[in-house]
């Protein structure tokens, strides 16, 4: 009787902290984000990403993230539009240019929701590469180096998740520290 108290105590309390880890609140930016909201409502709080928010109300994105999904976005800090060369972003932001934003900016979003350890299983089983096909057509590739998770894209640029598993409501965002680019 004492075992069969103590496994069923042991199911409730795994049951419960598989819950509370797959509702994780996580730290972006200075500001929590609530797996509860969208990815817009949670992105527009991190400091981190203000450069990110400015592109997406340019490239008239917004309601698409707030969308039902789910995505996979892989979110460029600040610091990582920054190493783009000068004026770039600037460029970029001009409403003629509205097409080669969107491009790139859904370039960066995968369709479903791939957790880190989704994408790790994907790694393993394309036998220490994965192949993802972004919402732009386009393709990146997941890798790891020791414990770390990167992404590569068709340019040759490699992006290292920063912070993985950012759950939303419509999905899951990574935050890389570079700007992905699609062949030109």
């Amino acid at each position: 009787m004492k075992t069969r108290k103590f496994l069923t105590v042991a199911i409730l309390a795994l049951g419960f902290g598989f819950t509370s880890f797959a509702q994780k609140t996580v730290m972006v930016g200075g500001a929590a984000m609530y797996p509860n909201k969208n990815i817009i409502e949670n992105a527009v709080n991190s400091k981190d990403h203000t450069t990110l928010v400015a592109a997406v109300k340019a490239a008239g994105l917004v309601e698409t993230l707030q969308g039902k999904g789910p995505f996979t976005v892989f979110a460029p800090t600040n610091a990582a539009f920054d190493k783009l060369p000068a004026g770039t972003v600037e460029t970029l932001l001009k409403p003629e240019n509205k097409k080669m934003l969107q491009t790139i900016l859904t370039y960066h979003v995968v369709s479903g929701k791939m957790n880190a350890s989704d994408i790790a299983k994907a790694i393993k089983a394309g036998k220490g590469k994965a192949t993802l096909k972004t919402v732009s057509g386009g393709t990146l590739t997941a890798w790891m180096d020791g414990k770390d998770l990167y992404i590569s894209d068709e340019s040759g640029n490699k992006a290292k998740v920063t912070i993985a598993d950012v759950n939303q409501s419509n999905g899951v965002i990574h935050v890389v520290d570079t700007v992905l680019l699609p062949k030109k």
